[in-house]
């Protein structure tokens, strides 16, 4: 399994807009194979930062849906991005 996560930041007044401009991406991850879990969230505590997760069941599968990365305005406006991909080799409920 492979999971994506981490955070990025926008202007604290863009996140809702740069937000809303990632539903289609999200409902588009969410059906594609592979795809276990997929959320760009606002985070509750930090006004400009944006936080990632995604679970895929292969890095495979990642890549199909990755392509290019971000549109170019969304790609514009993350001021830093600190997203890492991991690998995981079990899990179980805690």
């Amino acid at each position: 399994m492979i999971i994506v996560s981490g955070k990025l930041y926008v202007d604290p007044e863009a996140r809702h807009a740069y937000l809303a401009g990632c539903l289609s991406v999200i409902e588009q991850a969410r059906t594609a194979p592979g795809c276990l879990d997929f959320v760009l969230a606002a985070d509750p505590v930090e006004p400009g930062r944006i936080n990632v997760y995604e679970q895929w069941e292969s890095d495979a599968h990642l890549e199909r849906f990755r392509g290019s990365g971000p549109e170019p305005d969304q790609a514009a406006a993350i001021h830093e991005a600190q997203v890492a991909k991991h690998r995981v080799a079990s899990s179980e409920a805690p």
